[in-house]
Formats: structure tokens, C-alpha cells, sequence
């Protein structure tokens, strides 16, 4: 008797083409079957998103005072960087602005420059390879003030004041997280070598080491008067400003002043200097904010913006021109031809950008015309090999596409994707002790913040600089940024991007918007470190290419690739090396090995976007915050 797979002319092949079709169904339209860790958030008036509760609070208070997205967005910078949530007010910020009235994409360049004094031989002279990871001489000049205050003055509509209300709240004082506490106690050895750090973050140390321990205790009051007198003196900056019968934009740069040319520069330098540190009071007056234009890309109809190559943003937009003449939807979401694909798209934008990004304001220039060429992308996509990762992927020549001749060829016949090991003889003794491993450093995070409002403004920064163990300067509260470790002393790494005096160090922060149509469409950053423009086109395909909800998106499980070089402590690259989660089958993971890969299965790969979808049909945006960590949104 015949079975009913008989009746139905069975063929075992077609059995398995099935199962196949079946799973590539699944693979390809992964908005189907994905539920969320956290909903969606829905507003119409506002949102305000950033990386912790209290943060995103203060954006929430900042709206309810009548502010619009720029003064949100500052006003959570200021909380962020007062709870040193991988960040304090000496680090670097850097934001794109969608102003409704103009229709245009403004960028934030508030990243700080290398003092007097910093050049490649001062750090060779001193046993190192690349500058210090952490104290004084890792410093570059404080940049997020100044931004915040810039933005706040050109775009938002509060003042200095209300604006930096919730931070002055919190310096006076608030109960401090356990992560932030424990990472007090963790570097607590370090800390205590400076006495304002010391001061400010062991509030329980003794000097015969008795204390059972010396960080506050998570649920304690956190205090920081030094941090709170500093705020306190920008406000009164702007208050005798205003009394003299300026207007709000210049009490608000009276402030400014007062924080790059007045007491509290001062005060830094000299904090500074008894440390050994290299900045002067020339170098905080001669440093600015530059507000620029952004550089763009458009695929398949929507146009892309990022900050130009004084961070690492331009190899999102590179690495959509290589992919954008690939039919990734049809090979399936996380199918083993589209990891594949993205992972040699990254590495070939990455490979240019460590050898052709850095400051555009300074000597030589780089090649971004050529670099963002869709005829230099089809070029690129040419040299993918499809049947196997390429281990020895180097920059490309992108001058030609630009009509130029490339100056630096000698330099590329030289270059190694795996630079050489940051092994020195005075390593210890200048700071460069290793106090993260490989992978903490090139994940290391920051925050991410997103605002938008009714009135059409749109906000994303990625600010980061002075995380712990934080050098603060003098009696100012000022926790100095860490940002020369990315710089390079070697030409033959990256020309572009050798430490000079007055020069900024190409950065990994890169906020993202997108238009469609010339309006909104997304506002998209993570924190992180070389992951950061990773996760990013990652979050970007899912919406784009797979229909994935904003709050799916930034949820979804990607890829992490380690195969360019990093931008922090040793500088190291691993080719090959991938990280995905168990989500991605098993099959796939045994391919991706046969064809090269290094692969590494972990329960959730680091990947805390978050953004905000602009639904146009509706009027009303869509807010997504990761589950990863503590990434949390307010809307109304």
C-alpha cells in the first residue's frame, strides 16, 4: 500500500529544498516571528533617549520647561556626563542637528586637540608606542562643554541655567548607580594616585587602608561640590551676562568664556600641570567648536548623514555604497552569504579608514571625495571574494576617484592589517598599564542620545571621553578626556592621523540621521568603541532592507567583527575574528568557519543602539532603546 508521501511523488531532494526554502523564509523576513525584550515608545510631541533613566529624565524635565530637542539633547548630556555614565564634562561631543526650518544637517564638532607639548617624539622618548590610555597625558582639551554650549546657543531655546538644572541637581547630589560604583571601587588603585580624583570618587579611602571599601556604595549620595561650583560659576557667567543686558546667545558664550579663558581654565591647567600634564592656557583659548557640514550618502532613496572623518562615520556611509548594488534581502537575514557580506564590506571601509581618516582641519588632507565615490565603492566590491574571508585586507587607493595622484603609495606598500604590537619598555611607568583587555577596549562605551520634538528638530550625539579611571584637574570636578590614546605615532599606520600640537585624534563617535524625501526619517547612534559603526549599519539594513521595527532593530542580534585595527590601548586587529549569538543556526556558524572565520558564539553580541523612527503617514515618532543595558526612553 502506498504511503501518503508516495501519493504525493516524494523525491527526498525536494524534501530538503523545502526545509531549506522554509528556513531561508524565516532567515529573510525576521520582523515576522521577533518579539521584544522592551515595546516600542510612541510620542507625538516629544522623545527624549539616552543611556540611563536619570538621563533621560532630565531630557523629559527639559521638554516640560518648554525646551525643544536641542536643549533635551543638552540637557541630558549634562546628566550623563554628571553621573559619569562612561563619560564626565571633559570629554568630546559630537552631534548632527536636523534644523526644521532650514532643512538642513548640521554637524557638532566638539572634539578636543592635543596640547602644547604633544608630539610623536615626546611619547617615543618615553618608551611608548602609542600615547597613554589613561591620566594627564592622555588628555586632549575638554570639548563637551563647549559643544553643549554651542548647540545650546545656536539651536535650542532655554538658557544655560534651565538647561543645566538636572545637572546641577545631581552634582549637589544623587544616588549612585551600583555599575558606576563598583567601577569606582574596581579602579579604585588608579584613582588614587591623584588626589582630585581621589577626593571626588573614594569618598570612603583611608590612608592606612582600612575601609572596607573606598567607592560609594551603590544607593549612596553621590557627591561632587568641586563639579557642582564649576556649573554653578557657567550660570552665574550667563546671570551677570544677561544683567548687563546682553542677549540670551551671548551670556550663554559669556559662559563659554568664563570655562576656555577664565578661572575655571585656570584652574585646570594648573591641576593639570602638578601631574605633568602638557595643556596650557593657549591651548584651551585657541581651541573651538566647529559647526560643519556633515558628508551623506543615498541609498536606495534615502539619504544618509554622518560627521566627517574626524571620526570613523564615513564607513557607514562606504560600506552602504559597496553593499548597495547587492541583493541582500534575498539572501536572507543573518544567511550565512549575508554575514558574509557585511563582514567584507566592513572590512574593506574599515581598511581605509585606519589609514586615511583623520582632523580635516589640520595637514595632510584626506581623500573623502574619493573615499565616498560609488564609482570607488564598485571598485571595492570587486575585490570581495566571495568564497572566503580575506584575512589580508588592506586600504585602497581612493585618489583616482577624486582626480588626484595618491601621495602616500609607498606608505600602503608597507602597510599591515595587524600593526605591531604595542610592546614598550616604559609602559607601566607612563600609564599605558593595560587596565582593559583587547575586547573591553574596543568595545569600550559611551552613551548615545536622541532627541526629537513636534516642531520638526532632530538631535543625535555620541559624547564619550573621561570615563573611569578619569584624571580630574585641579579643584574643578573636570574628569579630562582619554581620547590621544587614538592617535598613532607611526606614519606608516596612518599619516592623517600622527599627534601633532592643535590637532584632533580621529575618533570612533558617530552619530547617524536620515532623510527621506528630505524630511526625518531616522535618528540612529550606539555608544562603543570600533563597534560603534558596526551595529550601526547593521540597525540600518534591519530597518531598511528586512522591515524590522525601530525597537526590533535596535534588539536584533548582530555581528561583530574584530578584524580592524583598534582604535584604543594596543591598537591590536584580529582578522577573522566574528562574534554572533546563538541565534544564528548552527549551520550557518559551521560554514562561516569553513570559509575562514574565527567564530565565536556568545549569548548577545554588544549592540546598545537608540533611536527614533519618524512616521510620516501618522505624524507621530517611533522610539527604540536596547535591552543590552540601561538605554531608556520618555515621549509624550
Amino acid at each position: 500500500m502506498p504511503t501518503r508521501l508516495q501519493n504525493l511523488n516524494f523525491r527526498p531532494q525536494c524534501f530538503l529544498i523545502f526545509i531549506a526554502a522554509s528556513c531561508a523564509l524565516f532567515i529573510g523576513n525576521p520582523a515576522v516571528a521577533q518579539k521584544t525584550a522592551k515595546p516600542v515608545l510612541h510620542g507625538e510631541h516629544w522623545m527624549a533617549i539616552t543611556g540611563k533613566p536619570l538621563a533621560a529624565t532630565a531630557g523629559a524635565m527639559t521638554f516640560t520647561r518648554g525646551g525643544n530637542a536641542v536643549d533635551a539633547a543638552c540637557a541630558m548630556l549634562a546628566a550623563s556626563s554628571t553621573m559619569w555614565d562612561t563619560l564626565g564634562w571633559g570629554g568630546e561631543t559630537q552631534a548632527l542637528i536636523y534644523n526644521p526650518h532650514t532643512g538642513e544637517v548640521k554637524g557638532i564638532n566638539a572634539l578636543g586637540v592635543a596640547p602644547t607639548g604633544a608630539t610623536a617624539d615626546f611619547f617615543r622618548e618615553r618608551g611608548m608606542l602609542y600615547p597613554p590610555e589613561y591620566g594627564p597625558l592622555a588628555a586632549v582639551t575638554p570639548g563637551t562643554p563647549g559643544g553643549l554650549m554651542v548647540m545650546l546657543a545656536e539651536y535650542g531655546k532655554l538658557s544655560l541655567a534651565e538647561v543645566l538644572a538636572p545637572a546641577l541637581q545631581m552634582a549637589e547630589g544623587y544616588p549612585i548607580e551600583k555599575v558606576q560604583a563598583d567601577n569606582m571601587e574596581s579602579r579604585k588603585d588608579v584613582l588614587a594616585q591623584w588626589s582630585y580624583s581621589s577626593k571626588v570618587f573614594l569618598p570612603h579611602l583611608k590612608a592606612d587602608g582600612s575601609q572596607e571599601r573606598a567607592a560609594p556604595y551603590p544607593g549612596e549620595i553621590f557627591r561632587q561640590p568641586e563639579l557642582l561650583a564649576t556649573l554653578q560659576k557657567l550660570v552665574a557667567a550667563e546671570q551677570q551676562a544677561l544683567a548687563a543686558g546682553k542677549g540670551r546667545k551671548d551670556a550663554i558664550y559669556a559662559a563659554y568664556d568664563r570655562f576656555y579663558r577664565g578661572d575655571i581654565a585656570e584652574e585646570m591647567v594648573r591641576g593639570s600641570a602638578e601631574y605633568g600634564g602638557l595643556m596650557t592656557m593657549a591651548d584651551l583659548d585657541n581651541w573651538q567648536v566647529h559647526i560643519e557640514e556633515p558628508v551623506s550618502t543615498n541609498y536606495k532613496g534615502i539619504d544618509v548623514y554622518k560627521l566627517t572623518h574626524w571620526v570613523q562615520g564615513p564607513v557607514l556611509l562606504q560600506a552602504l555604497n559597496i553593499l548597495e548594488d547587492i541583493d541582500l534581502k534575498s539572501m536572507g537575514y543573518n544567511s550565512t552569504r549575508y554575514i558574509h557580506a557585511l563582514y567584507q564590506a566592513m572590512n574593506l571601509s574599515f581598511a581605509d579608514r585606519d589609514f586615511y581618516y583623520g582632523d580635516p582641519y589640520m595637514p595632510p588632507v584626506e581623500p573623502i571625495e574619493g573615499l565616498l565615490s560609488k564609482a570607488y565603492a564598485e571598485h571595492r566590491r570587486a575585490e570581495i571574494t566571495w568564497q572566503r574571508n580575506n584575512p589580508d585586507t588592506r586600504p585602497g587607493d581612493p585618489y583616482p576617484y577624486q582626480g588626484d595622484k595618491n601621495p602616500y603609495l609607498k606608505l600602503l606598500e608597507k602597510w599591515t592589517p595587524v600593526p605591531p604590537a604595542a610592546e614598550a619598555e616604559g609602559a607601566d611607568g607612563f600609564q599605558q598599564a593595560r587596565l582593559m583587555s583587547d575586547d573591553e577596549s574596543f568595545l569600550a562605551g559611551t552613551t548615545s542620545i536622541q532627541a526629537a520634538d513636534a516642531e520638526g528638530w532632530v538631535v543625535s550625539v555620541t559624547p564619550s571621553g573621561g570615563w573611569i579611571p578619569a584624571f580630574i584637574a585641579g579643584n574643578t570636578g573636570i574628569g579630562m578626556s582619554q581620547r590621544m590614546q587614538s592617535f598613532v605615532l607611526d606614519e606608516a599606520l596612518n599619516p592623517f592621523n600622527v599627534v601633532h600640537p592643535g590637532q584632533r585624534p580621529r575618533a570612533t563617535l558617530t552619530p547617524s540621521l536620515a532623510l527621506k524625501d528630505g524630511k526625518p526619517y531616522l535618528a540612529f547612534s550606539v555608544q562603543g568603541g570600533d563597534s560603534q559603526d558596526q551595529n550601526l549599519l547593521q540597525f540600518f539594513l534591519n530597518v531598511v532592507e528586512f522591515g524590522m521595527n525601530v525597537q526590533q532593530a535596535v534588539e536584533a542580534h548582530n555581528i561583530t567583527s574584530y578584524q580592524m585595527q583598534s582604535s584604543f590601548g594596543a591598537h591590536n586587529a584580529e582578522p577573522g575574528r566574528i562574534q554572533l549569538t546563538y541565534k544564528v543556526p548552527e549551520w550557518v556558524r559551521d560554514k562561516l568557519g569553513e570559509m575562514g572565520y574565527h567564530v565565536e558564539t556568545v549569548d548577545r553580541t554588544y549592540s546598545p543602539i537608540t533611536a527614533i523612527y519618524f512616521d510620516r503617514e501618522h505624524g507621530t515618532m517611533w522610539g527604540g532603546a536596547s535591552d543590552y543595558g540601561d538605554d531608556y526612553g520618555v515621549s509624550w
